[in-house]
């Protein structure tokens, strides 16, 4: 049937009427995150009608043209090398390096990443100048003038008493680091990436500093938290991404558009490599094994939720990820530094145990013979901190079109920059 159509988006009573759906169906896939909605001058959503179609064809088994793959473009530009500070097991690196941009050095601290980074850099060819120990103490001089600079700082807070929210008042956090190299280096682009908590961490001031700084160092600034299930990530994954681009440049602020499709754990597990994981204890095997595909503790028997549960069963709040096991028809829930951690539970969809190591690879979109460091604990910490290697792809992208070297494409979106209170 003919519904009214604003730039292709439908009210959500139309697109149930439309697609034969009730609307709390509609609802209950928003807010799993399987599709967007978009909200017109009334702040009333609104869906794409073709974005519902391919995820009802997808629950009923056919995946149509979306696919798992490590996104990889087949050139490199040598003017738009980066530097890389707080690189962990290379996420961000990789997907930048896969879009096109060769990094002149990546710093670490942590010795077991450090080996990560090394090793594969020797075994995929990437040429990369890793660079051990405190960042504190790199004279970003030496690197003056490369294009890029990156870096997946933590979120720290700052003092304000008496301070004018600039470049001093970072000093002491990492952030500073950040921005002592974008001092020394003065690239074209910086790109600071974050968790979403970030935009309100105390009272949205700590992201202000941040912005002030930027601005105070000489660079255009914007921000986009972007949800990495509609960017080719089997994953449902926010991470906040500072653009800024050198104010005597005439480049564009680029984010990545989201696509109107998710890839599902389904089709990023098949076929995956076995691999060492994290196993249960004998009682929670047990009691695990009795939750359903895509449920949790709720799905349990009421004797065994209190015994399971403990305290935290009188407590209030949904608690939705204890006992908590994957679907295959979605993307998975944000992986943690652990798979079996009581709060944030990641059992595999069928099987009663942890997703082990490259499951968890997969998920990030590392490619299968991305080798990591270390014990076990310090391999899923790795990948459970990293930025999502095709979402950096995307950033990546950005950045090269932003420079010039490629051109702006339609899975772009440019932002005006935010305009700073000095």
């Amino acid at each position: 049937m003919t519904v009214e159509q604003v730039d292709g988006f439908v009210s959500i009573t139309a697109a149930a009427r439309a697609l034969d759906v009730s609307v709390d169906t509609i609802r209950r896939w928003n807010k799993l995150g399987l599709i967007k909605a978009t909200r017109d001058k009334n702040n009333n959503r609104l869906f794409n009608l073709t974005e519902i179609e391919r995820l009802q064809k997808k629950l009923a088994g056919d995946e149509g043209d979306t696919k798992y793959e490590v996104l990889e473009a087949d050139k490199l530009f040598e003017e738009a090398s980066c530097v890389d500070l707080f690189a962990g097991g290379g996420g961000t690196a990789l997907g930048f390096h896969n879009a096109g941009i060769p990094h002149v050095m990546l710093n670490e601290f942590d010795t077991d990443a450090v080996s990560t980074l090394q090793k594969n850099s020797d075994s995929h060819e990437l040429n990369w100048n890793v660079l051990a120990g405190d960042v504190r103490e790199i004279d970003f001089s030496t690197y003056a003038g490369t294009a890029v600079i990156q870096a997946g700082f933590p979120c720290q807070a700052f003092s304000y008493a008496g301070k004018s929210r600039g470049f001093e008042d970072t000093r002491g956090t990492l952030f500073f680091e950040f921005a002592r190299a974008i001092k020394a280096i003065k690239p074209k682009i910086a790109i600071g990436e974050n968790v979403r908590g970030l935009v309100k961490h105390d009272g949205g001031r700590t992201l202000e500093t941040m912005l002030n700084t930027l601005d105070e160092l000489g660079y255009r600034v914007s921000y986009r938290v972007l949800r990495a299930q509609y960017l080719d990530v089997p994953q449902k994954r926010e991470r906040l991404i500072m653009f800024a681009v050198r104010k005597d440049l005439d480049c564009p602020i680029l984010f990545p558009k989201e696509k109107d499709y998710f890839i599902s754990l389904r089709q990023a597990l098949k076929d995956c490599p076995e691999s060492d994981g994290q196993k249960y204890p004998k009682r929670k095997a047990e009691i695990m094994a009795m939750v359903p595909e895509g449920g949790n503790w709720r799905d349990l028997p009421l004797e065994i939720q209190k015994e399971y549960m403990k305290g935290s069963f009188h407590l209030s709040g949904g608690k939705t990820g204890m006992a908590r096991r994957m679907s295959w028809d979605q993307p998975c829930l944000t992986l943690t530094c652990a798979p079996a951690q009581k709060q944030t539970e990641r059992c595999h969809p069928s099987e009663t145990r942890p997703l082990n190591v490259r499951e968890y690879a997969r998920i990030q979109t590392f490619p299968d013979d991305w080798e990591f460091a270390g014990k076990l604990t310090s391999q899923y910490k790795q990948i459970g901190n990293a930025v999502p290697v095709n979402l950096g792809y995307h950033v990546g992208r950005c950045v090269l079109a932003s420079l010039g070297c490629i051109p702006i494409a339609d899975d772009m979106e440019e932002v005006e920059p935010l305009q700073i209170q000095g």
